[in-house]
């Protein structure tokens, strides 16, 4: 009796493990398909050719953006130190021929802002009236405005990048869940084998969007108050030299009554 009772449970421990074997087979499948590199440069090199190309797109979109805020930085504060050397000789008690000359060769705004003023001077024969003022204040006003573009230009593909890269990403995204589902059709199952792969590029693309998109935003805000600072000192150098043609016109003016006198 004993013989047949140890014959029975030898039998159905044989049973248990040669059931358990297909489940363990699967198992070892599952886990030979599963991605082995899971870093960002392994999802890349796995992902399908849209999303590389996508995930290319907002690397570079990235580099421009970092590229555009060194190269701007250093533009504006270069800038900004010279035009408050300008105004620190234009409130001075001179007169517009001397800064013109002390400011002359310069290609800064706030040499062009003097020279054209004195161009205008010369223009005018020295006559100091309504007339006058009028038109030396439209050439500034067009000396400001050039000038104010000049130094803009090459932000607005900040706001761009801000804008459109979190949606190029968030195609990536959906490229990625697309190709997830294609292989759960292919496969017709919805094992992690099968499924990360596409996960995985898709939160990729994702992230890189985020990572593009945020400091293009948050450089543009910050260029954008320092290049308002720097028109507002373009303003206050207008203002100084309209100053100065007003006070040299009466002097002129205060000059010709002592004479007559």
């Amino acid at each position: 009796m004993s013989h047949r009772r140890l014959g029975r449970r030898i039998g159905m421990l044989a049973g248990a493990m040669f059931g358990m074997l297909p489940v363990a087979s699967l198992a070892a499948a599952d886990a030979a398909l599963l991605p082995r590199n899971l870093s960002p440069w392994g999802m890349f090199e796995s992902a399908d050719i849209v999303v590389k190309v996508v995930m290319i797109g907002l690397a570079f979109a990235s580099l421009v953006t970092w590229t555009v805020w060194l190269a701007k930085t250093v533009e504006i504060r270069r800038k900004t130190t010279l035009a408050r050397q300008r105004i620190g000789l234009l409130e001075r008690d001179t007169q517009l021929a001397e800064v013109e000359q002390a400011s002359r060769g310069g290609s800064d705004a706030v040499a062009q802002i003097v020279q054209s003023a004195s161009r205008e001077a010369a223009l005018s024969g020295g006559i100091f009236d309504d007339g006058f003022k009028e038109r030396i204040a439209l050439r500034l006003e067009r000396v400001e405005a050039a000038m104010s573009r000049q130094i803009a230009r090459g932000t607005g593909v900040l706001a761009t990048i801000g804008a459109t890269a979190p949606f190029v990403g968030l195609f990536g995204t959906v490229w990625g869940i697309m190709n997830a589902f294609i292989g759960i059709s292919e496969a017709h199952t919805t094992n992690l084998a099968v499924v990360a792969p596409g996960i995985a590029e898709a939160l990729l693309a994702t992230a890189l969007g985020l990572v593009a998109a945020i400091p293009a935003v948050v450089i543009y805000n910050h260029l954008s108050r320092s290049i308002a600072a720097y028109r507002a000192l373009l303003g206050d150098a207008s203002v100084m030299v309209m100053l100065l043609v007003s006070r040299e016109g009466d002097r002129s003016l205060f000059r010709l009554a002592h004479a007559a006198e």
